[in-house]
């Protein structure tokens, strides 16, 4: 296929780059920036860690949507993390700053793809700068207790999963896919605490509160630390996690988790009299709460090569289940697996394949046929959209990571009739 995507030549600087930074490893080699001259060395000797990363995400459609597009959406991160045992004699302390900056175009939207779930997951919540993470932790009894507090995201700690697929099906925190109303996935945070015991050898359990409050959403408090007007209510997750070793080095993480927020929400079908709003118009009726339910399976299913090695073969499940009454998504289930040195010669590639289904809640699905049988403006009926990928993360370099994938999205929107949509994208991240 002709390259016509900008990233195309960037990839190749970045490759010739790479070439001439194979040199042996230092403590900062896996980035491209280095050591600079020993500056972050002797900083985080001191206690002080900087850490610069860009990821960019281009998408193009092959089929569906209303035109034939390609799209690139971006984001870089500033993280500082600091040591306060050696700063300022805090035993077992710790304080973090991450800022964002999103930039660039969905192809979900401008194609008019009609996908439940974007195609690029690193676009949304707007392309703009934001607090991250504002955060103290500190641990007690060598870790077993551990306490944050601070401005953070839900995903830091709760239904946490990484995000090696582009799809976002198959991307960080499952309930925010579905509870984005009051879930709030990075890049946006919000004033919370966690709490969190563990048990060597067994797994942990933990418990978190969280400021529900739209306004964290709005590029204008994007900035603001403080706590901008709108709070609704709290989030309160609840996560127990069994981490297993199987056999030799076999490690699993078994994580069950729940959740329930305290404001009002509009239901998503009945107004204040049990009729539709869609037929009857009215004021929706609310309901005080909102809750819901996942679990997020991890195992590694092959013996890696040594005791630190990443390699083997892995798969996981998520599965995740929203509020009913609320929420327009009312679940979602992921699987996959993920291969890390597929080939003897590249011990650092990964290979990636997962398959997911988002359902549309059947009681939106129900008004949508009375709408259709009234003879009303007439509407797809939505069931459940199922979402396919398949990647090749290839390491270029101990800083950069060129991962092509291709994904297929059947009946998107949940429509039948809508047209299948098939995606070839690159993933490219560097870290600085």
């Amino acid at each position: 296929m002709q390259c016509k995507l900008p990233l195309c030549s960037m990839a190749i600087i970045m490759l010739s780059w790479a070439t001439a930074y194979a040199d042996a490893p230092t403590r900062f080699s896996d980035d491209l920036s280095g050591d600079w001259d020993g500056l972050r060395t002797y900083l985080l000797d001191k206690g002080i860690e900087f850490r610069v990363g860009y990821t960019s995400e281009t998408a193009s459609n092959l089929q569906g949507g209303d035109e034939e597009l390609w799209r690139y959406a971006d984001q870089w991160r500033f993280a500082t993390t600091l040591d306060l045992q050696k700063l300022l004699g805090l035993d077992q302390a710790q304080f973090k700053i991450v800022v964002t900056d999103r930039n660039g175009r969905s192809l979900s939207a401008d194609a008019n793809l009609h996908t439940l779930e974007s195609v690029q997951e690193i676009y949304g919540r707007g392309q703009t700068w934001r607090w991250t993470q504002f955060w103290y932790d500190q641990s007690y009894l060598n870790g077993m207790l551990d306490w944050k507090f601070g401005r953070m995201s839900e995903d830091d700690d709760f239904a946490a999963f990484g995000c090696e697929f582009q799809n976002l099906t198959f991307c960080d925190s499952p309930p925010g896919n579905l509870a984005g109303s009051h879930w709030y996935n990075a890049p946006v945070s919000e004033w919370g605490t966690r709490l969190k015991l563990s048990a060597t050898g067994l797994g942990y359990v933990q418990f978190g509160a969280f400021e529900v409050n739209p306004s964290y959403l709005l590029t204008k408090y994007a900035l603001d630390l403080g706590d901008p007007p709108g709070a609704t209510g709290a989030l309160l997750p609840l996560e127990v996690g069994w981490l297993p070793t199987f056999g030799n080095r076999l490690n699993g993480s078994y994580k069950f988790g729940a959740w329930y927020n305290t404001s009002k929400a509009p239901d998503v079908v009945e107004n204040t009299n049990g009729q539709p709003v869609a037929l009857a118009g009215g004021q929706p009726l609310m309901h005080r709460g909102q809750y819901g339910a996942y679990v997020n399976f991890l195992q590694r299913l092959t013996n890696p090569s040594s005791p630190d090695s990443q390699q083997g073969l892995s798969v996981f499940l998520n599965a995740t289940f929203a509020d009913r009454r609320t929420t327009i998504l009312d679940n979602q289930i992921a699987a996959g697996l993920l291969y890390i040195g597929p080939l003897a010669s590249r011990p650092a590639d990964e290979l990636g394949f997962s398959l997911g289904r988002t359902h549309v809640n059947s009681r939106v699905a129900d008004v949508e046929i009375q709408q259709n049988a009234a003879g009303l403006v007439p509407v797809g009926v939505q069931g459940s959209e199922y979402a396919g990928e398949l990647f090749y993360n290839l390491h270029a370099a101990r800083w950069l990571n060129l991962r092509p994938n291709i994904q297929y999205v059947r009946q998107p929107g949940g429509v039948a009739q809508n047209i299948d949509d098939v995606i070839l994208g690159l993933r490219l991240s560097i870290s600085f």
